[in-house]
């Protein structure tokens, strides 16, 4: 059988295809034979933060609590592989946009600063201090600092991003976006009014008490690997698992532990998901809105005939506001649009607000299968509904889990890398720095990327990530960033958003978290903080990639240096040569951070403050908050279909197995049964046969968007997949071209990429791009 092909995927999630597929990374990535060695040093006192998900450690002292996304993510930076300067002298970077981003990530590590040089067409070696002089040059040329623009990628450390907010912001300017704009933003814009707070106010503790756990838009089995282990924990004792998305994912079925002995050596698993609810793309406010009609009629009847009530009365007198407004839009929502809506019948709401209510602790989970809608915000704040219903906040095995990816994509927003600073954090800025911060609000990620196009931002300075490709409309971006005078980007390995340069451009290679950082006091360790606030060390032991390389943090030191020069009253070297400044630093800002040295080295760290986990609510009225919302029935998607004569079907961006973000570390998808292929749309049977197609078919999409603009992704293998009708599924960075600039999460501007308004057509060859439906592949379609 060909490598390449789609074929059903019955085992279990984990298990030894896990440990098979770390091995063959390990393999492919050369790393040195000290791997194993760096592997255990994961998520230890003495060692460093997993690079991967921001999912938290149950233990630090433990020796094998990695999972296979973090083994891949530590593979991939500790491989021997080098993009050295011949790698870029071998090539011009016309050539090396023609490579996928799977080979560029294969190239290795970056050695050496480089310079785009237009000429040759070419990127040629430079100092760092040439470099340096040039980002400086540029940014202090500008005739406001606002034509800057300093992106944030959720890996860079807590030291890092602190530096690096404290110099822009010297510097004069609030333009943040960060990765938090695409993924999570609708989690704090919803939850921070909500209940004063916009975090997760669980604990991993928490996992061990809760009676039910309900999993809203999430695939950890492939996102979240380490999550699985809570939940297995979860099912063994007992607890529903409540599931709810539209497609079938393998993870939240049944999962093997690869650290079970017992289950490893006799093929067992565990089932995860109690149930497993499928509803539509976009339709679990719908859903939500269902269960909280079936709790709320539940109280009523209870009500009238004198017995226990269903709903936690003495919390919500004591705890929120709002509550009798909530029920009335509650009860004047029609079930038929509920099911409508959300594509679930009565009675399986019915049987989820059962689990609810039979359940004395519920967590609530989420991920970015809820983020990335126009009515995220409203859906967020549908679930915190429902869990102050029964008081499911701030009591043990209860609360709100977003659960957030990059390692420390939370961190760096609580370190201030946020386009809208709270004033009382720009007045602490003031008083411990002596300067005045700027006041107005930056751009965002979709803000900077109009600011590109029409002239406003002329600088791009990325510190990590691939922005290229991370972001939406993915022709509207590449000229964007175009358009700029000069682009820079932080990074450790070659990736598209170094070929989509501006007229001048840098590549600054940086350490690892997996790489010894050695300043004037020796060796550093940096912080970061996961999805449950907990704050922890990550300190590298392996030798680093090149000698030219330096740590984020001196890159932010130096380039402050030599950007602001004297009128800094920053001491950027000293900062840069004992990190322990940093963090006294910080302690200075951020009361939270209180004797941050010692604390942080105690094994594990600490945990910061959750007022909403202790049921103290900052919010305007000193409560908590029921907000209605009505289910939406005039969202993109409905309007698409009022108005096109084809059938028209709703498109949810999702992530393969081999890959993390935008990194792509192979071409399989185990779980979903990919091998070997990436432009895959997963789509109803019944849907396939309506079109008049058959599995295995190459199809073209075209995204149908109220601003008219054509936009198109093509060549995709059609993939017949266990998902509602109406709905299909397909890769991302893939099909980030079919979501317009302009359609975003209202309140939070996350693009929508997990509901785009497509049509579908057979593939024409003419319209191939390189690239696209390679037409020498045999692709092997198991039914």
């Amino acid at each position: 059988m060909s490598r390449k092909t789609i074929r059903p995927y019955n085992r279990p999630a984990g298990g030894w295809d896990a440990l098979r597929n770390v091995a063959r990374h390990l393999i492919e990535q050369d790393v040195p034979v000290h791997g194993a060695r760096t592997l255990l040093s994961a998520n230890q006192p003495d060692g460093f933060d997993c690079p991967g998900c921001a999912w938290p450690d149950r233990d630090h002292t433990s020796t094998f609590e990695f999972c296979e996304n973090g083994a891949k993510a530590v593979a991939a930076e500790a491989t021997k592989h080098r993009a050295t300067p011949e790698f870029f002298a071998r090539h011009t970077v016309a050539e090396l946009a023609r490579y996928s981003d799977h080979w560029l990530e294969d190239q290795g590590r970056l050695t050496h600063p480089m310079r785009y040089d237009a000429a040759s067409d070419r990127y040629l070696p430079v100092s760092w201090d040439e470099a340096f002089a040039l980002v400086a040059a540029h940014l202090n040329a500008l005739a406001s600092p606002d034509e800057a623009i300093f992106y944030t990628s959720g890996r860079t450390s807590n030291e890092a991003a602190f530096l690096y907010q404290l110099f822009v912001r010297e510097f004069g300017t609030n333009n943040f976006p960060d990765c938090s704009n695409m993924c999570h933003e609708p989690s704090g814009t919803g939850m921070t009014p909500q209940i004063g707070v916009g975090k997760g106010t669980v604990s991993l503790h928490d996992f061990e008490l809760a009676d039910a756990i309900f999993i809203f838009g999430q695939n950890p089995g492939t996102n979240h690997p380490r999550m699985l282990g809570e939940l297995r924990r979860a099912a063994k004792r007992g607890a529903a698992i409540v599931a709810f998305n539209p497609l079938r994912e393998r993870g939240l079925e049944r999962f093997a532990d690869p650290q079970d002995k017992l289950e490893m050596l006799h093929g067992g698993s565990t089932r995860i998901a109690s149930d497993y609810f499928q509803p539509r793309i976009g339709g679990d406010l719908a859903a939500v809105k269902g269960i909280i009609k079936h709790v709320l009629e539940a109280d009523e009847a209870a009500r009238r005939e004198g017995g226990a009530r269903v709903v936690d009365v003495d919390f919500i007198t004591r705890h929120t506001t709002g509550f009798a407004a909530f029920a009335a839009d509650v009860a004047d929502e029609a079930w038929d649009t509920i099911e409508a809506e959300s594509g679930l019948s009565r009675e399986q709401l019915l049987r989820a607000a059962g689990i609810y209510m039979a359940a004395g602790s519920v967590i609530c989970c989420w991920g970015m299968g809820i983020t990335q809608h126009k009515h995220s915000v409203a859906t967020i704040q549908m679930i915190v509904n429902l869990l102050l219903l029964r008081g499911n906040l701030g009591k043990p095995g209860a609360g709100a889990c977003p659960v957030r990816g990059h390692s420390n994509v939370q961190g760096d927003r609580t370190m201030g890398i946020y386009e809208k600073p709270a004033p009382a954090f720009l007045d602490r800025l003031q008083q411990v720095f002596g300067f005045d911060p700027p006041r107005e609000h930056g751009f965002d990620t979709i803000g900077a990327i109009e600011a590109m196009l029409d002239g406003r931002g002329k600088v791009f300075f990325a510190m990590g990530g691939n922005f290229a490709m991370a972001t939406p409309d993915t022709d509207a971006t590449h000229r964007a960033l175009r358009n700029c005078d000069l682009t820079v980007h932080v990074a450790t390995k070659p990736n598209r958003s170094h070929l989509v340069h501006g007229r001048e451009a840098l590549i600054l290679p940086c350490l690892g978290r997996t790489e010894i950082d050695m300043q004037e006091a020796g060796p550093q360790a940096v912080t970061v903080e996961d999805s449950m606030s907990m704050v922890h060390l990550s300190a590298g032991i392996n030798a680093p990639a090149s000698d030219e390389l330096l740590s984020e943090p001196a890159i932010v030191a130096r380039l402050a240096e030599a950007t602001l020069a004297e009128r800094s009253r920053v001491p950027w070297r000293q900062l840069m040569a004992d990190y322990d400044r940093i963090r006294d630093l910080i302690a200075s800002v951020f009361d939270d951070f209180h004797d941050f040295n010692q604390r942080v080295r105690v094994p594990g760290g600490f945990r910061l403050p959750n007022s909403a986990g202790e049921r103290r609510w900052k919010t305007s009225s000193g409560r908590a908050a029921f907000i209605a919302h009505r289910v939406p029935t005039d969202l993109p998607v409905h309007r698409a279909r009022a108005t096109s004569d084809r059938l028209v079907f709703n498109l949810s961006t999702v992530r393969s197995h081999d890959q993390y973000n935008t990194t792509i570390y192979g071409l399989d998808d185990r779980y979903r049964g990919v091998f070997g292929e990436r432009r895959v749309l997963f789509a109803n049977a019944e849907d396939i046969a309506a079109l008049g197609l058959q599995a295995g078919d190459r199809v073209d999409l075209e995204s149908l968007c109220d601003d008219g603009v054509p936009r198109h992704a093509r060549g995709f293998l059609l993939a017949a997949y266990d998902i509602p009708r109406g709905c299909l599924a397909a890769y991302y960075p893939e099909t980030n071209a079919l979501v317009p600039l302009s359609s975003f999460a209202d309140q939070a501007r996350t693009p929508t990429s997990k509901s785009i308004p497509v049509v579908v057509s057979p593939h024409d060859p003419a319209t191939a791009k390189p690239g696209e439906a390679p037409r020498d592949i045999a692709i092997a379609v198991h039914d």
